[in-house]
């Protein structure tokens, strides 16, 4: 990541399986970043994330998952153990990150620059639980930020929207 980041495009993260994962390769694709977690109450979420992906993958969309354990400790396994349990729990096959931090000094530079450039309610940057989502145009710019609460089904009409 460089200092001066332009897009969500911009930044590095490493997959589940430790390798190297540009973001730059979903440049030109709608894409929902969601910070995750498999022991919360919007677990369950996974499923209608799985369902939008599947839904808008072959029209030029993405979910991006990057696992957290900010929260109320609800996602403590490793990167293998998060791989597994989506895949089984879920069938989640849309890209998965290793595990990241959102908030503090730590917080991964791709969340350091969505909370900078999109600020929840009240102006307040930082992310507030699992399940926090960003939508993100084609040109790699937030167009929203949605409450962890926010169901993936709640967000459909803003994706078809971008993909329009």
């Amino acid at each position: 990541m460089t200092a001066n980041a332009q897009s969500a495009w911009d930044f590095d993260a490493l997959t589940l399986d430790g390798a190297p994962a540009p973001l730059s390769a979903y440049k030109g694709k709608v894409a929902l970043i969601v910070n995750t977690a498999s022991q919360c109450g919007l677990t369950p979420q996974y499923k209608g994330l799985q369902e939008l992906y599947e839904r808008y993958k072959d029209r030029g969309f993405v979910v991006l998952g990057f696992p957290s354990n900010q929260f109320g400790a609800q996602e403590p396994g490793t990167n293998k153990e998060i791989a597994t349990f989506c895949e089984t729990s879920f069938g989640v096959t849309f890209p998965m990150f290793g595990k990241i931090d959102v908030n503090g000094d730590s917080a991964h530079p791709l969340y350091k620059w969505l909370k900078a450039e999109q600020p929840g309610m009240l102006g307040l940057e930082s992310i507030k639980w699992n399940f926090s989502k960003f939508l993100i145009g084609r040109d790699g710019q937030i167009a929203e930020r949605y409450a962890p609460t926010t169901t993936p089904e709640s967000v459909a009409a803003d994706i078809e929207k971008l993909l329009a």
